[in-house]
């Protein structure tokens, strides 16, 4: 190769790290035959904003087998400390031995001939290179550790999470506790400057209550790039500034890797339970639990107003709003007849003074002055409050049985095709995650808003409180 190649090619394994990705995967698997993919440019893309400092608290969630690992356990912190031999970086695997794999895999980029040509100032040090841990001579490192391992006196300033919980594991209450702990007790603790430094946690959806479910419940703010195997819902991905990937429903991840047949075959060898957590990364099956997603009819668009139609809102309220409350929640409905068109989910955690002025705000937004809003907790108090002083007289809704009742009573008008969702809309994966994992989920406030919106729609009225 010329030397003005030679410098070319260094200059873009240098700078760009979906190159320095393929690289590392020819040095650490050669022989194999590396796929490109779009999703290999999103997930490099957003460990970018990472290095840049851009994103502090990043989620991949992706099946299994589709370069995970070499993307962020070994390319990542390789392509890091080349840029800054000082980096402290810390990561963790749910077994010592995979964390010995990738730490050995890494060691053996940074070591290749090709890697100390590309960034000459990174240089692992004799003085610490261990199975587990290696310096650089900058004194910066890459750390293993299992989870549930100690890490006492030590830190850094990127922590990488790769698999926390073996598959065969994850149904234990116990094993999802212990990783969950030793998340919030140990790992998140370590990070040097605690308003700069960063996490990232890649994994394979295995439960609603797994560490990505974990930290998610916790109401801290997440980058979340999700790719499962085959999209239930349209996707729009950042491959980089300006570039975006769109996924329609039925999209395949990885069609030349693994085509739609091989993925049918997988769903019917482990189960279409264990298939929509490890490769749709949706932790319940997609038909769901309690309520089934083909009971759902669709519409396209905004729907045109008809003769007789109602816009009608339905708030279930916090009585708080730290960040490990429950959410605020209002679904806004067009009822036309014995069809019910779900058009706007707001998803919010307010104080009360605010709370009371998005409810003002959001009914003026949609145009109506029905307003159920639960009668119970702050919701008897807002309830008062616009009652005595407001636009309009908010419909007081006293929930009548347990919340598996309620819902489970309005089961035959969805599965009737009553209830109409959007095609697309931002809010609409959340929704129908939480509307199917219901009861197994972690949270239900959606949920609660919905079935009270379908239970005060089947009551007959002879006249409605429209103020």
């Amino acid at each position: 190769m010329k030397s003005r190649d030679r410098a070319v090619l260094e200059a873009v394994l240098r700078n760009d790290l979906v190159a320095f990705t393929e690289r590392c995967f020819q040095t650490v698997l050669p022989g194999e035959a590396f796929l490109p993919n779009w999703h290999i440019q999103a997930i490099t893309h957003q460990l970018e904003r990472v290095r840049r400092g851009e994103t502090r608290r990043l989620i991949i969630t992706l099946p299994p087998r589709n370069l995970k690992s070499i993307c962020v356990s070994v390319a990542f912190p390789a392509f890091v400390l080349g840029h800054d031999p000082r980096a402290r970086i810390v990561c963790a695997s749910y077994a010592q031995d995979l964390t010995a794999k990738h730490a050995r895999d890494c060691r053996t980029v940074m070591e290749s001939a090709w890697y100390r040509q590309v960034f000459p100032g990174t240089r692992i040090a004799r003085r610490k290179n261990t199975e587990a841990e290696f310096e650089t001579t900058a004194r910066g490192y890459r750390l293993g550790t299992s989870v549930g391992g100690t890490l006492t006196g030590r830190g850094g300033n990127l922590i990488i999470i790769d698999d926390p919980i073996k598959p065969a594991e994850a149904m234990s209450a116990t094993q999802r506790a212990n990783v969950a702990e030793w998340y919030d007790s140990t790992l998140s603790s370590r990070l040097d400057r605690k308003t700069q430094d960063a996490i990232v946690l890649i994994m394979q959806r295995l439960h609603v209550d797994d560490l990505v479910g974990h930290v998610l419940a916790k109401g801290t703010p997440w980058t979340h790039l999700d790719l499962p195997a085959i999209a239930d819902v349209p996707q729009e991905i950042e491959l980089g500034p300006g570039l975006t990937y769109k996924r329609e429903v039925g999209d395949i991840l990885h069609p030349e890797r693994e085509p739609r047949s091989e993925l049918e075959r997988a769903k019917a060898d482990m189960g279409s339970q264990k298939f929509s957590a490890q490769y749709q990364q949706r932790p319940v099956p997609p038909e769901g639990a309690l309520i089934q997603r083909r009971w759902f009819r669709t519409y396209r668009g905004t729907p045109t107003p008809q003769p007789g139609d109602r816009i009608v809102q339905s708030w279930d309220t916090a009585s708080k709003a730290d960040k490990t409350s429950n959410y605020s929640v209002c679904t806004t409905w067009l009822r036309r007849k014995n069809d019910y068109y779900l058009i706007d989910v707001l998803r919010i955690r307010l104080e009360y003074p605010d709370l009371r002025r998005k409810i003002l705000s959001h009914a003026k937004a949609h145009g109506t002055k029905t307003v159920l809003i639960e009668d119970a907790s702050s919701g008897a108090s807002l309830i008062q409050d616009l009652q005595r002083d407001g636009p309009f007289r908010p419909i007081a809704i006293k929930p009548d049985g347990d919340k598996i009742v309620r819902l489970e009573g309005q089961s035959a008008v969805i599965e009737a095709g009553h209830v109409l969702l959007p095609e697309s809309a931002p809010w609409l994966g959340d929704f129908l995650a939480e509307i199917l994992a219901f009861p197994n989920g972690h949270f239900d406030d959606q949920v609660d808003s919905f079935s009270q919106f379908l239970t005060w729609a089947a009551k007959p009225r002879t006249r409605i409180h429209i103020g």
